[in-house]
């Protein structure tokens, strides 16, 4: 009996590292920025579009999770990672299918919002964004294999998705929402960046070149303060001129998580089982960093 609860347990810990719940905040801010800054300018929010666009924004990034480990599972890289869905349910094909019924669901989600709208610009935004998130893993690109990875997340969850939720309540486009979406993008890029440095071995095995490969552990954790850095810098220049409101400095709540993940990842780069969970340090920096820069531009008055 008590063998079979701790095999238990240890599945259910294996299933969570799989489904990874907490990054689905990546899929969701995006969205609440894009409205927050839009609430900031027009003073109105569509509580149908937002709570529909949230809910296509999990499903997509749900598709693009669930078939990147497709996609590694043909490659290899996998092979060692436990809680890789493919590993954890030996059928691939199945995956495979649900992930495209979450795109598939998700994409007309996105559809409908334009339909409501009468305009189709923000459909053509979020296929940009699939694009790029397919072009990561998927065949015959896979740019991530070549250190593009970061690139194409910068702006997948970046510019691209927050231009796309901020056009979607307002049919318009604002600066500042694209230089919100900076400080967005680099945050959540910090997260795919961080989740390299454990699996170098792995990565360097399958021929991925990741730029933890590319630059090494050392060099690779000395770029950390400055991305870091320049989150918050480009917030504070942002209130500074004006351009956003004073409250966005809320955002810095978000300082001691990027201290926290600068000190760690310098202190452990070269360690694979002390550095693992270097990519959730960088998720509570990106929570917290973008639901309080978005509260800022809310309850701005």
């Amino acid at each position: 009996m008590t063998t079979k609860l701790i095999t238990d347990t240890h599945q259910n810990k294996l299933w969570l590292a799989a489904i990874k719940p907490p990054m689905y905040s990546v899929a969701i801010m995006p969205i609440w920025l894009g409205t927050a800054i839009a609430w900031f300018e027009q003073q109105s929010i569509n509580w149908g579009i937002f709570t529909t666009f949230v809910s296509a924004a999990i499903l997509i990034l749900a598709w693009e999770n669930i078939h990147n480990d497709v996609f590694d599972s043909e490659t290899g890289i996998d092979k060692n990672k436990a809680h890789s869905l493919v590993n954890l349910t030996q059928k691939k094909n199945l995956v495979f299918a649900i992930g495209l019924l979450c795109l598939t669901v998700g994409i007309l989600e996105i559809l409908l919002i334009c339909w409501w709208q009468k305009d189709f610009t923000v459909i053509g935004l979020i296929l940009g964004c699939c694009f790029l998130g397919y072009a990561y893993q998927g065949p015959p690109f896979r740019l991530g294999y070549q250190g593009l990875g970061e690139f194409l997340c910068f702006f997948a969850f970046g510019p691209l998705a927050v231009s796309a939720a901020y056009y979607s309540q307002t049919q318009s486009w604002s600066s500042v929402s694209f230089a919100a979406s900076v400080i967005l993008g680099i945050s959540t890029t910090l997260i795919l960046f961080c989740s390299h440095f454990h699996q170098v071995e792995d990565d360097l095995a399958a021929g991925k070149y990741s730029p933890i490969v590319r630059l090494g552990t050392k060099r690779s954790a000395q770029l950390l303060p400055i991305f870091g850095g320049i989150i918050f810098a480009i917030t504070a220049i942002g209130v500074v001129l004006g351009t956003f409101p004073i409250w966005t400095l809320l955002s810095f709540v978000g300082l001691p998580a990027a201290i926290k993940l600068c000190r760690h990842v310098g202190l452990n780069h070269d360690q694979p089982e002390l550095i693992s969970n270097c990519k959730y340090i960088a998720v509570s920096l990106h929570f917290w960093s973008g639901l309080l820069l978005g509260l800022g531009f809310v309850i701005h008055f």
